[in-house]
């Protein structure tokens, strides 16, 4: 990538975050309330683009370790703490482990079966969340969430704008850990999973292991969106962990660009824009998911590489040629 290219995407990068810090002091309540919920939506296409752009394992299970990490903050909000940095922490441990014994049943398979396998993952989640009434209170819901601490000593965050940054503050974080991950050699490999398993087997690389720990890494960062998300809502039930936050997230990927998590990011936001925006427009008359199917058919067959392939065009000032005198 060119030097002004470069530039200009951080560029563009830095406005973005500036623009987010800057929305509660220009917006409402509830259009504040909507970007915290794309930025926690925006860390679970972060989570699926880990296993689908970085691994190349499509998958529609996620929404299942983002509802264990919901509940698991739920209930230690409700029962242990109101600490926001231990719910956090424990949601994304809980979620890692419910993903290793899965995701080592998951990952011996590829492709469409795999896929299948994730989807199976995922209802088995939400039915437990379901009928576990005692644990979970069944489709009713866990409500009476206290307000969110973010560290011992600070007070309970109430009002949306201070919700807000503190959402905007642990998705920086995961973003940037996410970003530095894939500068590591670890990533290169998952890269070359993606692309020719077979010779990354033949030279030596447990590929299983790899996609286990990646898949693992995924359940985490899953699970901390979902404690940002009790966070926000204040309430959890089981169609936070349904087949639908799933498919929404894998769309928000493909449409954002598998190998890139800034494309990802860009498509959670377009994705939920569309569907809770668009489509509650009086002229569109609630229908929503119509909207989802024709964005996901346009972005199909005019960028087959996503959002993130589209490429800006940077025209630099020319430099007038000095002739050396004869």
């Amino acid at each position: 990538m060119s030097p002004a290219r470069s530039t200009a995407r951080r560029s563009l990068t830095a406005a973005a975050v500036l623009g987010l810090a800057l929305a509660p002091f220009v917006l409402g309540p509830y259009a504040v309330g909507t970007l915290s919920r794309i930025l926690v939506f925006a860390l679970l296409a972060v989570s699926v683009h880990l296993l689908t752009g970085l691994t190349g394992l499509p998958t529609l299970g996620q929404s299942a370790y983002f509802g264990v990490g919901a509940y698991t903050a739920a209930i230690t909000a409700t029962r242990l703490t109101d600490i926001g940095i231990l719910q956090l922490l424990v949601a994304a441990g809980v979620s890692a482990l419910v993903a290793l014994p899965t995701g080592w049943l998951a990952v011996r398979a590829r492709g469409v079966v795999f896929l299948m396998l994730t989807l199976a993952i995922g209802e088995i989640v939400y039915s437990a969340a379901v009928n576990w009434k005692t644990l979970t209170n069944g489709t009713d819901g866990l409500s009476g969430i206290p307000p969110v601490v973010p560290l011992p000593g600070m007070p309970a965050l109430e009002l949306d704008g201070l919700v807000h940054f503190y959402v905007l503050a642990v998705f920086l974080l995961l973003f940037a850990a996410v970003a530095r991950l894939e500068s590591t050699p670890f990533a290169l490999a998952l890269r070359g999973i993606r692309d020719n398993e077979d010779r990354m087997r033949a030279i030596g690389y447990p590929t299983r292991r790899y996609a286990l720990t990646v898949y693992c890494g995924a359940g985490a960062v899953a699970g901390a969106a979902g404690a940002l998300w009790v966070s926000v809502q204040r309430f959890v039930s089981p169609g936070d962990a349904g087949f639908e936050m799933a498919a929404l997230a894998l769309l928000a990927v493909v449409i954002g660009g598998s190998g890139s998590m800034k494309g990802a990011c860009t498509g959670a936001a377009l994705v939920w824009l569309t569907r809770d925006y668009l489509g509650n427009l009086e002229a569109v008359a609630g229908r929503g998911p119509l909207l989802l199917g024709l964005l996901f058919v346009i972005a199909v067959y005019t960028l087959p590489r996503g959002l993130a392939g589209i490429r800006l065009r940077i025209r630099l000032p020319l430099r007038p040629i000095r002739r050396s005198a004869s």
